[in-house]
């Protein structure tokens, strides 16, 4: 990024051509058991210019040292982690009775 967090010429171009790929395949995604107008290689290809704009984002962020972000998720979607208290591991386990 550039001075005042304004993006970039490259920054720019990397959104709006993941804009113009998400508006592609929104418009050609058929309904549920419709034949894709799609060819399966064309797909793919979208699938890897986006992993592509993604890591060139990645890049340049880590470049001007922002924050790199996680990928989004569902509000509703398991967290693949959690937080759990040092404090918690050291309490001594209540031993069972048969001790």
């Amino acid at each position: 990024m550039q001075s005042g967090n304004k993006p970039g010429k490259e920054q720019r171009t990397l959104l709006v051509m993941r804009k113009v790929l998400s508006s592609i395949i929104r418009e050609t995604t058929p309904n549920p058991g419709m034949k894709h107008v799609l060819s399966d290689s064309t797909r793919e290809d979208i699938r890897m210019c986006f992993g592509l704009i993604t890591a060139r984002e990645h890049e340049l962020a880590e470049q001007s040292g922002l924050e790199v972000k996680e990928r989004p998720r569902y509000t509703d979607q398991p967290k693949q982690s959690s937080v759990i208290s040092i404090d918690a591991l050291n309490k001594p386990s209540k031993p069972s009775k048969s001790e």
